[in-house]
């Protein structure tokens, strides 16, 4: 199998020639169809975050797929049946966090494309438990972003607690922040958009933002306190200046709900500001597999649109470079190398196609 690995922190990825992993017990083997390129692929890729990958390793945790075999004791799963691998590879299922059913946060959790090898190839393996069934009528290249880019932002938006006729400020119209502006229509919010580019600002409008705050000239969160200030800012840029920014566009009692990661990895917040009109700093991380079937269940529902941009996986390289440069307007969604279906099934002893 070909597959997009990382061999060293900062350098260009190899196509390499592996072995098809087998699944062992409790796995699937799983042929990718599509897999979307996350920020968060970036960061592992250059070893920006202080837990780092080990090496050498596949990114991807936006992979969907047709599973082609199953590992020993695997009931709850079948061959030929689409589904998505989300970043939540693993989670033990017994800790008071799986329990209470804030399984990401759970500290034995295993991270597909990060502490496991991702769907940046031809086949990748998975937990049956963890992959998340692709519903008929919803496509492999929308369900790709909405993996990650799509429950992330959901997930945001639900633990900020978005009611009807609340203004929510999305910092970033990107992977992410196109999906965000639709969810918090979901939600019924009133939605400012917030970014840098034009396009970005243009695309945020023709997916339902009421407003938008252009993020270029230093100062969107005094377009933002013009307009009424936000309830609710969620924060998708990968800089500490922009959560800054977001904290001060909000009004009295708002929720700055911390989602990008930034490499430098910290923010200056005001405690006199932040106690005195009631702010809350709220953390979200990725969703549930329960969050992540209800974004499947929004989008075969025809409640949101996916912005993607399909390109081949040996591009991986130049793709990660665009997206550092903002020459992406929403996803870079890679499709794979075509396979050999004889060697495939030979190895397998099935045709999953076939069974399709």
């Amino acid at each position: 199998m070909k597959a997009a690995v990382v061999h060293a922190f900062g350098e260009p990825l190899t196509m390499d020639e592996r072995d098809i992993p087998d699944p062992g017990p409790g796995e699937i083997l799983v042929r990718i169809e599509a897999s979307g390129l996350c920020h968060t692929d970036i960061h592992a890729a250059h070893g920006d975050w202080p837990v780092k990958p080990t090496l050498p390793f596949v990114p991807g945790h936006e992979g969907v797929g047709i599973i082609e075999a199953l590992g020993r004791g695997v009931m709850s799963r079948a061959v030929g049946e689409r589904v998505a691998l989300p970043w939540l590879g693993y989670a033990c299922g017994q800790c008071r966090y799986c329990i209470d059913g804030r399984e990401t946060l759970c500290e034995q959790q295993r991270n597909t494309g990060y502490s496991v090898d991702g769907a940046f190839g031809q086949f990748a393996l998975a937990h049956a438990r963890f992959a998340v069934p692709v519903p008929p009528g919803v496509d492999p290249w929308d369900a790709a972003p909405l993996t990650c880019a799509g429950v992330t932002t959901y997930k945001a938006l639900k633990v900020a607690a978005v009611t009807p006729s609340e203004t929510v400020a999305v910092f970033g119209v990107g992977g992410l922040g196109h999906l965000a502006v639709q969810y918090a229509r979901v939600f019924g919010a009133r939605v400012i958009a917030v970014d840098v580019e034009p396009d970005k600002l243009q695309l945020a409008r023709d997916l339902g933002a009421d407003m938008t705050a252009d993020a270029s000239s230093g100062d969107a969160d005094a377009q933002i306190r013009e307009l009424g200030g936000a309830d609710v800012a969620i924060v998708l840029a990968a800089s500490s200046t922009v959560f800054e920014q977001a904290f001060r566009s909000l009004r009295r009692g708002g929720r700055l709900v911390c989602v990008a990661l930034p490499a430098e990895g910290m923010m200056s917040l005001p405690i006199f500001d932040t106690v005195l009109k009631g702010i809350s700093i709220i953390g979200s991380i990725v969703g549930t597999r329960q969050d992540l079937a209800e974004v499947f269940a929004l989008h075969a529902a025809g409640r949101t649109r996916v912005v993607l941009e399909r390109r081949p996986l040996d591009t991986v390289n130049d793709s990660m470079a665009d997206v550092l440069a903002g020459r992406v307007p929403a996803r870079v969604v890679f499709e794979m190398p075509p396979i050999n279906r004889d060697e495939l099934v030979e190895i397998t002893g099935f045709d999953a196609e076939a069974a399709r």
